[in-house]
């Protein structure tokens, strides 16, 4: 349900509302877990790329940290979620630089301070922009990146937000049901990222050259740390803990993921003959952004439901690319987009009208009114981000380029933004001739086709499997299957490695 907006299932009376030190300090411990998942993001992202963009892609969800927390304060939050103007955009005067707020001044019909909520908001608008980097790994300059989330939250997420949780924003008058972010965060981001790559175009080598994560640990530990965090991204937000649906939506989470994340597995093992850990990590992500949505209007029978069909349709959804062609480097469409647009529409099958509202799905007897307006919404946000992004990256890329050179792609990344490298091989530090070596390593490697010296296996042309090197035992791990952000190959051409 809308964070911040009052439904059939809250009573509360706006004369009796008193701040709850109860309800503040558990949104509090809610915001600061979904803090944590912009780095555990980083981590998920970061673990799934090669070695010689292992920083840049860390750097390319940290930096959403800054520049959106600077811009949700100086009018960020009052464009989501002020005074509505046309049911299309907010805007509070006392919301610009949140200067106007009273210390103890509640958020309206809640036992919550407005601080809190704006803290809380924040964390969702910096993770947004931060899934979208995923889908650009490995050849974007970082400054175009950076710009282009500056422009992205304000023209994009800021009015999103308002039509979905905002009070007098059209899709909620509508009636469309997104508890904490299927249209607003998942959708919004996924879509962005399908129209950013159609201007930045494919990796040097996309479908040729093996592109293998470089660290599968990393990635658990990212896959393991949203887990946790998504705890308080869908349970806190209810805004509160008084009334059980709090608890609904927590439980519901950990189900969604579990029964998402066994789907993807039986999946790739019928398809591909392994269980693989990027099978694991990116099924649960899978379930994890389909709950997100419906988290409080289902019961956890329906969560089972919805993990398992998310988790199944996004396995398959990663394939996507390589019948048609766009390289989105980590599948943030194929789980992201997928995931968040299958969550949203089986509101409209298993919403049992007990929990957040009285709102019921067609299993349920609701017929298919709630499923037409969940319909609205997902194709709304999505063709207004897929647009709008697409529109963005374009000026951007005619007036700064967006993509880095050739050169600095096959180098790294890293070397070219910022100055540094991942992992120390050589045990003396991280200097600068110990950086320039490796980065010159890096560079001839690419061109002669075996593993660099960066640790990452770049393969031959042809597509087969590299020399045995490096990348040791996540090569194994990755080849074994088709788990989403693991394969960055041509279908087909996967052969098994001796350990």
């Amino acid at each position: 349900m809308p964070p911040g907006i009052l439904t059939n299932a809250v009573s509360l009376s706006a004369d009796k509302v008193e701040l709850s030190p109860a309800d503040t300090g558990f949104m509090l411990i809610a915001t600061a877990l979904v803090m944590v998942m912009t780095p555990a993001l980083a981590f998920f992202y970061g673990g799934m790329v090669r070695v010689k963009s292992v920083l840049n892609m860390l750097m390319m969800s940290f930096i959403s940290l800054g520049l959106v927390t600077v811009l949700w304060v100086l009018y960020g939050f009052s464009l989501a979620f002020g005074t509505d103007h046309g049911s299309v955009i907010g805007f509070s005067g006392d919301y610009v630089g949140l200067s106007g707020i009273g210390l103890t001044e509640l958020w309206d019909g809640y036992t919550i301070p407005v601080y809190v909520f704006a803290a809380f908001q924040l964390m969702f608008a910096v993770l947004t922009p931060a899934l979208i980097s995923g889908a650009l790994a490995d050849r974007v300059k970082f400054s175009a990146w950076a710009l282009f989330v500056v422009l992205w939250v304000t023209v994009v997420y800021f009015p999103v937000a308002h039509w979905v949780w905002g009070a007098g924003g059209w899709l909620f008058e509508l009636g469309v049901i997104d508890f904490a972010g299927g249209t607003a965060v998942h959708i919004n981001a996924g879509a962005a990222a399908l129209g950013v790559i159609f201007v930045v175009g494919k990796r040097i080598g996309f479908k040729k050259d093996p592109m293998r994560p470089h660290s599968l640990p990393l990635v658990m530990l990212g896959a393991g740390l949203l887990w946790f965090g998504w705890f308080g991204f869908n349970a806190g937000s209810w805004l509160g803990n008084s009334d059980g649906v709090g608890a609904v939506a927590f439980l519901n989470t950990q189900v969604a993921t579990a029964a998402a994340m066994l789907g993807w597995l039986a999946y790739e093992k019928i398809r591909h003959g392994s269980f693989t850990t990027l099978g694991a990590a990116s099924g649960a992500v899978a379930g994890l952004v389909a709950i997100t949505p419906a988290c409080g209007s289902v019961s956890p029978l329906g969560a089972i439901a919805i993990g398992v069909i998310a988790g199944v349709l996004c396995a398959m959804a990663v394939g996507l690319k390589y019948r048609f062609g766009y390289d989105d480097s980590l599948d943030v469409v194929g789980v992201h987009l997928v995931g968040g647009v299958v969550g949203s529409l089986l509101i409209g099958f298993f919403a049992t009208g007990g929990v957040q509202s009285d709102a019921k799905g067609l299993f349920y007897g609701g017929g298919l009114a709630q499923l037409g307006k969940q319909s609205v919404g997902v194709v709304c946000v999505l063709l207004y981000s897929l647009v709008l992004s697409f529109l963005l990256a374009k000026v951007i890329d005619l007036v700064m380029g967006f993509r880095v050179s050739e050169d600095e792609e096959l180098a790294g990344v890293d070397q070219a933004a910022h100055a540094e490298t991942a992992y120390d091989y050589g045990g003396t530090g991280g200097g600068s001739a110990l950086t320039r070596t490796a980065a010159s390593a890096t560079g001839s490697a690419a061109a002669s086709g075996p593993v660099s010296a960066s640790g990452s296996a770049s393969g031959s042309a042809s597509g087969d499997d590299p020399e045995p090197g490096a990348a040791g035992s996540t090569a194994q791990a990755s080849q074994a299957g088709s788990s989403a952000q693991a394969q960055d190959r041509t279908p087909g051409k996967a052969k098994k490695v001796e350990a």
